[in-house]
């Protein structure tokens, strides 16, 4: 298409919902259980979409054992991160399973 740069995403510029899931851990601490980002469909009617949601991991094991023992996980503080997806292939994330999500457009 004619406006679409290569810096965007195959999906045309709209609104979109960011989701930041939390839970406790092992010890309690509240912790990311995952991120993820769909665009909110433009036709009228009832939509269902699923969101495949995902976590920063630690770069090194030390990294790794430290967050654990200190219920401090690697977090994204910019929501735009997760929204534009830009510089996130330079960050380790892992998979964390999906999120069912229904919009009823009018």
């Amino acid at each position: 298409p004619c406006c679409q740069s290569p810096s965007h995403s195959r999906f045309p510029a709209g609104p979109q919902i960011v989701l930041s899931v939390y839970g406790p851990d092992f010890f309690g601490h509240d912790v990311v259980r995952g991120y993820g980002a769909v665009h909110v469909p433009f036709m009228p009617g009832r939509h269902r979409r699923t969101i495949a949601m995902f976590v920063p991991e630690s770069s090194s094991r030390l990294q790794q054992f430290t967050s654990w023992f200190t219920g401090r996980r690697p977090e994204f503080t910019d929501p735009k991160v997760v929204a534009q997806g830009e510089g996130r292939e330079v960050t380790r994330v892992r998979s964390q399973g999906f999120v069912t999500v229904s919009f009823n457009v009018m």
